[in-house]
């Protein structure tokens, strides 16, 4: 079934890229790794091409999520490090 190899791909490069955004998790790479496979292992035996597209949206939604929170973590520490100056 060439629909559930090429979805198999899409959530491979789902967890990949999860597990590459996960290393700078504020709780830590390892409570995020443990966290991103209790996820995946919980859907392993969807079979249902829909379900699988609306997971692999979910997974996409997260990575924009986690994207932003390091932006704004970045944003704030440069933040900090261009205007603390000024108040002393």
């Amino acid at each position: 079934c060439a629909m559930a190899s090429s979805l198999r791909g899409e959530v491979l490069n789902l967890y990949k890229n999860l597990l590459y955004l996960g290393r700078e998790y504020p709780k830590g790479a390892d409570y995020f790794r443990s966290r991103l496979k209790a996820a995946f292992l919980k859907n392993k035996d969807v079979k249902d091409p829909e379900k699988i597209k609306q997971l692999i949206a979910r997974g996409e939604f997260v990575i924009k999520e986690l994207e932003a929170l390091y932006f704004l973590r970045k944003y704030r520490a440069m933040k900090k490090r261009y205007y603390s100056d000024d108040k002393e």
